[in-house]
């Protein structure tokens, strides 16, 4: 296939590599308008301003991919053959699919100023998506699948494959153990403080797991492992390794024997990352130092990340990524809403759009957290399970990856998530049907 524009950009080149890694078949961008009436390949795409042949498919191109300037772009949306569009202009797709998909993908609005959320990251209420009422779809895989259906019905003898659902569960490990492992002093003032609120029921429970008696609460590793034996699957599994806790890096000491243990056995079944920490955000540092930790404690190489809390800033959390050597990333989501953050159901590479340049970063979205379905969304997990299954079902309509995030609290036998572990059992069960039988 060959893309014919007047001009070449940064911009529009990513959104080819997009596009070709996306149809899986390769994609040349031609801008001479000569050789591209002459050339052979008569699958043939025009991104310029005016109708260069019938036998094409015409886009009319909104500014965006020719600036390299980052400024407040009017947006305005319109119902389309049953979803939004926004560029909207003349030709044959009825807007500019290509300035659309870089709009979204690079989180374009990320960067103009935006309110911030109560943890100072980018309200997911600032976002397009939302404020649209289409967070909840991977609107760029619908758009993609519709214009397929224009390629092939304009080249009926282009032969484009088409992806199958693919399913990838992650867990964040931000505490181990809910009272297991946690040293002397942490228990002893946990026991002190159930004790004179009267809460006496916590306190026995807390006593009797410490001294061995009865399981963890958040001890559900064994569980998990019979899980995805069950369904053939293989997680990942990200780590929090702060070395000094805080409000909001409350994980096992790093030293702990058990910690170490845990986080060497997961190892050596599955891929594991590492969970940056909220420390990490405000000194850099600690982001290579938490790296080469883990790394010493798996004696190998570390190259996938997800923040905690979610907290990144554009362009600096990614490119502190990158200097730490983390080549995947899977922090893009939010931390306060389930949806599709760059609403795409597919990983990506990210586009730096201060320095204009595609990075080697590669982004894997996720669209489900149970922590923002139970905290933040307030749902039970019967509400949970449909939400899980209605992503199921748009991302296998489109054939796209869908990526889940849990942690191991929600999945044990703490009376606070009942049921929360059979709705999980129930979504893996279903969703990972769907990978066996293609």
């Amino acid at each position: 296939m060959i893309i014919y524009s007047h001009t070449s950009t940064p911009r529009l080149q990513y959104v080819v590599d997009f596009l070709s890694e996306y149809y899986n078949t390769p994609i040349r961008l031609l801008f001479d308008e000569e050789k591209y009436l002459a050339h052979p390949d008569l699958h043939r795409i025009n991104y310029s301003y005016h109708r260069l042949n019938d036998g094409e498919i015409w886009i009319h191109p909104h500014a965006l991919l020719f600036e390299s300037a980052i400024r407040l772009v009017k947006i305005e949306c319109f119902e389309h053959r049953g979803y939004k569009i926004f560029f909207h202009a003349e030709g044959d797709t009825g807007f500019d699919l290509f300035a659309g998909i870089f709009y979204l993908l690079t989180r374009y609005e990320e960067y103009l100023p935006h309110q911030k959320d109560e943890y100072g990251r980018y309200a997911h209420q600032n976002a397009l998506a939302f404020r649209e009422d289409f967070l909840h779809l991977p609107l760029i895989n619908i758009w993609l699948e519709d214009f397929r259906f224009l390629l092939v019905e304009k080249f009926s003898d282009l032969q484009l494959l088409t992806s199958n659902f693919r399913l990838q569960l992650t867990y964040d490990i931000d505490i181990a153990w809910s009272f297991q492992n946690k040293g002397f002093k942490r228990n002893a003032g946990a026991v002190t403080k159930l004790f004179f609120t009267g809460q006496w029921r916590s306190m026995a429970q807390r006593i009797r797991v410490i001294r061995g008696k009865a399981q963890d609460p958040f001890d559900a590793y064994d569980w998990m492992d019979e899980l995805h034996h069950q369904n053939h699957l293989q997680p990942l599994y990200f780590f929090l390794v702060a070395e000094q806790k805080g409000k909001l890096d409350k994980n096992i000491d790093v030293a702990n024997p058990a910690f170490l243990a845990l986080i060497k056995d997961t190892a050596t079944k599955y891929k594991i990352g590492l969970h940056p920490s909220w420390a990490s955000g405000d000194h850099p540092a600690l982001l290579k130092r938490e790296k080469t930790r883990l790394e010493k404690i798996i004696d190998g190489r570390i190259n996938a990340s997800r923040q905690h809390y979610i907290r990144f800033h554009l362009p600096t959390t990614f490119h502190q990524l990158l200097s730490a050597e983390i080549t995947d990333d899977y922090s893009m989501g939010y931390g306060s809403i389930n949806g599709f953050r760059a609403s795409v159901a597919a990983s990506f590479y990210w586009y730096d759009l201060k320095a204009e340049i595609k990075s080697p970063l590669h982004v894997h979205p996720f669209c489900f957290m149970d922590a923002n379905a139970f905290f933040e969304e307030k749902k039970s997990a019967d509400d949970a399970l449909r939400e899980l299954m209605q992503y199921v079902e748009i991302i296998r309509s489109v054939g796209g990856q869908m990526i889940t995030v849990w942690h191991n609290n929600f999945l044990g036998s703490d009376s606070l998530y009942e049921g929360w572990r059979e709705a999980y059992e129930r979504f893996v069960q279903t969703a990972s049907s769907f990978t066996r039988v293609q």
